[in-house]
C-alpha cells in the first residue's frame, strides 16, 4: 500500500482527484453523456410499409401483429440500418414506423384505421388502430417525420380496378376509364378526377399542418410515389398478368387499355406534383422516388422493374389472390397478388433517396 508522506503530497493528490471529478462533469469532455438519439417517425401507406417485401414486422404469429403489413425490406427499415451503421453527426437514430397498408390521409392525423392485411387475419378481422401521429408519439422531441401517403385518397385501388374493367374488349388506344373519370358521374365515381385532386390538395395541406402541430421541431420529409405506369404504354402486354392484366372469376382476363395506362401515368404524376407543391409551401423536403424510374414501371422487364404488376414475385407468406373491390384478383403460375406495389429494388431505390434527405435534415 502507498502512503502519502507529506501534507504537500496530500494536497497534490486531493487536487488531482478534484480536477478529475470536475472534468467528468463538464460538457464536451471524453466522459460526457452521449447525445440524445434522434427520434424519427415513419408514417404512410403500403408503399411505405412494404407489404410483401422482406419478413413481416412484427413477425408472423406474434401477438403484437396489427394487420398493417410492415416488413423488414421496406425503405424505413433499410434507411434505419444505414443510419445505424454510420450515425449522422455521431447520433443514434431511433425509428418508429407506424405505416399501414391501405392508409389514407385521415388515418395519419385523426381517424382510426381498420387494417386489411390478407396475411393471418384473426377471426373477426383486424381491430382498428389509432391515427398514426398518435401511435408514433409525435411531440416536441421528434426531429424527423417521413410521410408517404395520398394514393388511397383517390382511391388508387378503385381507380385502377375500374380501368381494368373499363378496358375489357376495348382497343388499345381507347380511353374509357379516363373519359369517365374526367367527366365524373355514376358510371365509375360521382367525383371527377379534378374534384379528387382538389380534395386531396386540401386534405394533404391539413395533414402537414397537423403533423407540424404535433411535432413543431421536426423536419418533415414527404415521399412521393414511384413510376407505376409507363408514359408510353405501347410496350405493355395486355395479356400478361405480371404487368397490368388480371384474371377474375366469371369474366376471365381483363386489362386496362394502353390509352388508359398512359392516363394513369398522368394521374400518378399529378398526385406527386400536389405532394411536392404542398411540401415546398410548408418548408419541408420532397423525395421524388419517380426520378430515374423510366423503364422500371410495372410493364418493365423482370430484372428491370421496381414495381411488380398485378401478379408478381413476393415472399412466400403473401397470398396468390386478394380482394380489390368489387372483385377478387387471382394469380397463377407461382406468382403472388402484388397489385402494382414496389418490389425489393423499388424500396432500395426509395431508401437511397430517403436516407440522403434524412442526413441532410440532420446536418
Amino acid at each position: 500500500m502507498f502512503h502519502l508522506k507529506s501534507s504537500f503530497a496530500r494536497r497534490v493528490a486531493l487536487g488531482a482527484v478534484t480536477a478529475l471529478t470536475l472534468a467528468a462533469a463538464l460538457p464536451g469532455t471524453a466522459s460526457a453523456a452521449a447525445p440524445e438519439p434522434v427520434r424519427w417517425a415513419a408514417l404512410g401507406d403500403s408503399f411505405t410499409s412494404g407489404v410483401f417485401v422482406g419478413d413481416p414486422s412484427p413477425p408472423l404469429g406474434g401477438a403484437d401483429r396489427d394487420g398493417c403489413d410492415r416488413t423488414t425490406g421496406a425503405y424505413p427499415d433499410l434507411v434505419a440500418a444505414k443510419l445505424a451503421a454510420a450515425p449522422p453527426g455521431g447520433r443514434k437514430v431511433t425509428l418508429t414506423d407506424v405505416s399501414c397498408g391501405a392508409a389514407a390521409i385521415a388515418d395519419v392525423t385523426s381517424a382510426r384505421q381498420t387494417p386489411i392485411s390478407p396475411v393471418e387475419p384473426p377471426e373477426g378481422g383486424w381491430p382498428s388502430v389509432a391515427a398514426q401521429v398518435e401511435r408514433a408519439g409525435l411531440d416536441e422531441r421528434t426531429e424527423v417525420v417521413t410521410i408517404g401517403i395520398g394514393g388511397n385518397d383517390l382511391p388508387f385501388g378503385k381507380v385502377f380496378a375500374s380501368c381494368l374493367l373499363a378496358g375489357y374488349g376495348q382497343p388499345d388506344d381507347a380511353t374509357p376509364c379516363r373519359d369517365a373519370y374526367e367527366a365524373g358521374g355514376p358510371f365509375l365515381d360521382p367525383e371527377s378526377i379534378h374534384d379528387k385532386y382538389d380534395r386531396i390538395t386540401r386534405e394533404y395541406a391539413g395533414m402537414i399542418r397537423a403533423v407540424h402541430e404535433k411535432a413543431p421541431r421536426a423536419e418533415v420529409i414527404t415521399v412521393g410515389y414511384p413510376v407505376i405506369f409507363p408514359a408510353d404504354a405501347s410496350s405493355c402486354d395486355r395479356q400478361d398478368t405480371t404487368e397490368l392484366a388480371a384474371d377474375i372469376d366469371g369474366v376471365g382476363r381483363i386489362s386496362a387499355t394502353h390509352g388508359d395506362i398512359a392516363w394513369l401515368h398522368e394521374v400518378n404524376t399529378h398526385l406527386n406534383a400536389i405532394i411536392e407543391a404542398i411540401t415546398e409551401l410548408s418548408d419541408g423536403t420532397f423525395v421524388d422516388t419517380a426520378a430515374g424510374g423510366t423503364g422500371h414501371d410495372a410493364c418493365g422487364s423482370k430484372g428491370a422493374k421496381w414495381v411488380e404488376g398485378v401478379c408478381g414475385e413476393a415472399a412466400s407468406y403473401w397470398p396468390a389472390s386478394v380482394v380489390v373491390s368489387p372483385f377478387t384478383l387471382k394469380c397463377s403460375d407461382g406468382t403472388k397478388a402484388t397489385v402494382v406495389h414496389p418490389n425489393a429494388a423499388g424500396h432500395a431505390h426509395a431508401a437511397a433517396q430517403v436516407e440522403a434527405a434524412v442526413r441532410k435534415a440532420l446536418a
